[in-house]
């Protein structure tokens, strides 16, 4: 199937970039028969993809990747690119193509030595693709350094080199990198077109689909994970009773260590497995082998607290990560919350919970329900200025509380 069956609900975005892509091989062809490239083209060095999480920003990207190195033999015949079949659009999509990185961060930013080495690679002829492509998941994560060493390799682009950054929205980006790329904003998919997403692509079962697509509001990542994790669904189902156990200031403190904990245990579990496969292949490279009695060579030590930091960092995103995502249910089952308190006609995202929704309604008025949401936004921006999770989330049970 086409790459751009990924983008869901993002018919307005895809258009761009089919024609871009189409610009993008005139180019090439004009530039390699010793041509003046076309006018007017609709192709650029820079792409900056903006929306909310769960738009398909990153997804969005790829397919983009995949047009640029499409090899498909009907673009001869006029065929459009990213087919998804030929060589330089499969290996796009798995990862694997010579010409084209993919850069995410499981840490909380990206620094000056990771944005200095993208630069470096960035300077180089395509390998074996039409394009030197580099994507950039987290661009929003780039520190002040990186992003200055990002905007000097922004601003002289080498020939072949497009750079795909990817950020929540354009404030999240330098305003001197930003004008310097062709802007896309995504939106949320619909509902609709989410579950049919899930049906489609990963077989699921439509009526677990549409409940998965409903609860995340059209994240498409959440969406699937709800979907296929039985374990993701109980958890959403504990944060959801929350908002009931805030009665008094003892029920505040201790929903709040158990959800600190439940994020923290969620982190542990993901970060094990991937903590120890990363320990002992670093420990084979540097020669720690079945002949040596597991000791590591003299002079090592230092690498090896280098993993142990990094994987550290890697935790606490993971737990950060995953108390954003609690956070994110709460403020839907307040936002449910509202829309009953006000009459409104929209569909409701907890409709499984409606017993728990009316019972809430009932105690308070909107602006009751609003201040309860604002709680949660001042949650969220203290754990984004590292303020310890544990009092973050204190405070936030007991303005709940308070209402």
């Amino acid at each position: 199937m086409p790459v751009w069956d990924e983008l869901v609900g993002q018919e307005r975005v895809q258009t761009q970039l089919a024609a871009a892509a189409r610009d993008a091989d005139a180019l090439v062809t004009a530039v390699g028969a010793g041509q003046e490239p076309p006018a007017a083209s609709k192709m650029t060095h820079a792409w900056l993809f903006t929306g909310p999480p769960g738009s398909g920003r990153a997804t969005a990207a790829r397919a983009f990747a995949a047009a640029l190195q499409c090899t498909s033999p009907d673009r001869a015949l006029g065929g459009e690119p990213g087919c998804g079949f030929c060589d330089g659009c499969h290996t796009t999509m798995v990862g694997t193509h010579a010409d084209v990185e993919v850069v995410r961060t499981d840490l909380l930013s990206i620094g000056v030595k990771e944005t200095r080495d993208l630069v470096r690679r960035a300077q180089l002829s395509p390998a074996v693709g039409r394009w030197q492509v580099i994507v950039l998941e987290d661009s929003d994560r780039l520190t002040e350094g990186a992003a200055n060493v990002l905007l000097k390799a922004v601003e002289e682009p080498a020939p072949r080199t497009v750079w795909l950054l990817c950020a929540p929205s354009m404030e999240d980006v330098l305003p001197t990198i930003r004008s310097r790329c062709r802007m896309l904003t995504l939106r949320t998919p619909s509902v609709t077109a989410v579950a049919d997403l899930l049906v489609r692509r990963d077989g699921i079962e439509p009526g677990v689909a549409a409940f998965a697509a409903r609860a995340t509001q059209g994240h498409i990542d959440r969406a699937r994970r709800l979907a296929q994790d039985e374990g993701a669904r109980a958890r959403r189902t504990t944060v959801l009773k929350l908002p009931l156990r805030v009665d008094d200031v003892g029920g505040c403190l201790k929903a709040a260590q158990e959800l600190v904990d439940a994020a923290a245990e969620d982190a542990k579990l993901l970060a094990e497995e991937v903590d120890a496969k990363e320990t002992e292949e670093l420990k084979a490279a540097l020669g720690a082998g079945a002949g040596t009695s597991g000791r590591l060579p003299r002079g090592t030590a230092g690498v090896m607290k280098e993993l142990e930091d990094r994987q550290k960092r890697r935790r606490t995103r993971t737990q950060r990560d995953s108390l954003d995502l609690a956070l994110t249910d709460l403020t839907g089952f307040y936002r449910d919350v509202l829309a009953l308190q006000l009459g409104s006609p929209l569909a409701l995202a907890n409709e499984d919970l409606r017993a728990d929704l009316d019972r809430v309604a009932r105690v308070g008025g909107p602006e009751r329900t609003l201040r309860r949401i604002e709680a949660i936004s001042a949650c969220r921006e203290a754990l984004d200025r590292n303020v310890a999770p544990l009092l973050a989330v204190e405070a936030m049970t007991m303005a709940l509380r308070a209402g």
